[in-house]
């Protein structure tokens, strides 16, 4: 068929312009690459997620995706990256195929956040691989610290979680809060996408590296006329090796029947709400409005710090749908003031806010929210109420990973010389810590050989026991209004007949509130 002389010159116009364009665009890239190697300023990411967050419509003809009973067959429907079977993505498929027990764990962590965790990723019309990011990341573990500091189920740096708007204060952390860290990471994603020509490899990468260390490295291929795409970029081996895992994961979930594994079925529906409480509450409080203990409520809100919610907000929770309406009935009912455990205290002579609240282990922001001061200023004779905790961060009536994941900030870098005959398992016992934790600090197996006079890095908190102290703790509880034995002995893992001989309650039918308890807690389960 002859072609219109017309259409010949167009097709040709169009061609040159394109060519044109993509110098052009070469040279702007190059430009702009200088300008942003250091990370761009808050302006440049909003203007580059405010270009991200026009979703497109889709077309009322389009067929419609079918509905799915499990969240993995949701998200393999949806899988669209290209997955090369290069060496890299082979060789870490090769090892996930291996360890059907570690896909086991990923799915029983993921069950609570994955439901939200897709819908937050389809909203923005991302690839859908991005779901799987947590698991190369944190293993979907909400308390994962690494030995640089990067916390939550999506890892964020301290600096990079303020670049995003992740408050991180002596209350609360944003970036283990699983809606707060979501919504910054895809944020990042996104920009780091605008960023770097809307090349997703380059931006999962740069999420591991630094936009950066990508930029640099896109600049010195373009100087060298070479390609700019992820497999030809010279970077740290560790991103060289983070992209693969994510590859290979999709390409283990897209042919599970192919290489022998399953993924343990998550349910496609809302199993999770977010509940505005709308001041400060005490969470043992909280867990016992929503029926729940302590340990669960911490696995959906890990971003507390503290045995209460910040005063100055975030004011809400992450609970179970199931338990949310009657959470909202109980709060309703609940007086401000009586969401925390308090007492009256009366300013006595040399009194500050800040001595009182180290007296009674708080923070002066608390007292002067409880009692709606406008400064600091407090008269001798003035009557206070102070919200009260059973100790520092190390209080008994927090989860043991709570415990752990606050206080891993202030751990130690300390320096271990192998001796003759030592092993992990030796050390790990030698600084209290895990062999995992030891072998991860120093990118070992946990089964490899240490060579003599090897040198290792151990992180030991200042605050953990040492292995040889008694972790069982004797603590003293104030029953509140709705405990029962039963519910106490639930929420600190003991028996009632326990409580019963511990306090000398036989024949006792009933507890009073602000009656006291002695109860004698093991700090590991609690």
């Amino acid at each position: 068929m002859n072609k219109s002389p017309l259409l010949v010159a167009l097709a040709l116009a169009l061609s040159g312009c394109q060519t044109l364009t993509t110098l052009e665009s070469d040279s702007k890239v190059a430009t702009q690459a200088t300008r942003q190697l250091e990370g761009a300023s808050p302006n440049d990411i909003n203007n580059a997620l405010m270009v991200n967050a026009q979703y497109q419509q889709v077309d009322s003809d389009e067929q419609e995706a079918p509905v799915f009973d499990d969240v993995w067959e949701r998200i393999r429907y949806q899988l669209s990256i290209e997955i090369p079977q290069n060496r890299p993505v082979v060789t870490e498929r090769n090892y996930y195929a291996r360890h059907q027990a570690y896909l086991d764990r990923i799915s029983k962590r993921a069950e609570p956040y994955l439901h939200f965790i897709v819908e937050e990723v389809e909203k923005r019309e991302m690839p859908i691989e991005i779901a799987l990011l947590p698991i190369v990341e944190s293993a979907f573990d909400p308390f994962g610290y690494s030995n640089r500091s990067a916390s939550g189920i999506w890892q964020f740096m301290p600096a990079t979680g303020e670049r995003f708007d992740l408050k991180q204060n002596w209350w609360y952390d944003g970036r283990r809060d699983i809606v707060q860290s979501t919504r910054a990471a895809l944020d990042y994603l996104s920009y780091l996408h605008k960023t770097l020509e809307g090349d997703w490899l380059n931006a999962i990468a740069a999420y591991n590296s630094g936009e950066g260390r990508l930029m640099r490295a896109i600049k010195k291929n373009r100087k060298k006329h070479l390609p700019t795409d992820f497999w030809s970029l010279d970077l740290p081996s560790e991103t060289t090796a983070y992209v693969p895992k994510l590859l290979a994961l999709a390409d283990l979930l897209k042919r599970s029947d192919d290489f022998n594994v399953t993924w343990q079925p998550v349910i496609n529906a809302q199993v999770v709400e977010v509940v505005d409480v709308g001041s400060q509450i005490d969470l043992a409080l909280a867990a016992d409005m929503a029926d729940m203990t302590l340990t669960e409520l911490y696995r959906l809100n890990p971003g507390f710090n503290r045995w209460a919610t910040d005063p100055n907000g975030p004011h809400s929770l992450l609970l179970p749908v199931d338990k949310a309406e009657q959470f909202s009935q109980k709060l309703a009912n609940t007086d401000v003031k009586n969401r925390l455990r308090w007492q009256r205290y009366i300013v006595a002579r040399g009194d500050s806010l800040s001595v009182i609240a180290k007296k009674f282990t708080t923070s002066s922001s608390a007292i002067r929210s409880l009692n709606k001061l406008k400064s600091n200023t407090i008269k001798v004779g003035q009557e206070l109420l102070v919200p009260l905790t059973d100790g520092a961060i190390n209080s008994e009536h927090l989860p043991k990973q709570m415990r752990l994941a606050a206080n891993k900030a202030t751990r130690t870098k300390l320096s271990h010389t192998v001796k003759s005959g030592d092993t992990l398992w030796d050390i790990s016992r030698e600084y209290d810590v895990t062999m995992d934790e030891l072998a991860k600090w120093n990118k070992l197996k946990k089964n490899s050989v240490l060579r003599l006079n090897q040198k290792l890095t151990v992180y030991k908190s200042a605050n953990k026991p040492q292995a040889t102290a008694s972790t069982n703790r004797t603590i003293t509880y104030k029953v509140r209004r709705g405990d029962s034995l039963a519910r106490i002995a639930s929420k600190f893992n003991l028996s009632v007949n326990e409580i019963i001989k511990w306090n000398n309650l036989a024949g006792q039918k009933y507890l009073q509130p602000g009656q006291k308890l002695k109860l004698k807690v093991d700090v590991r389960s609690s």
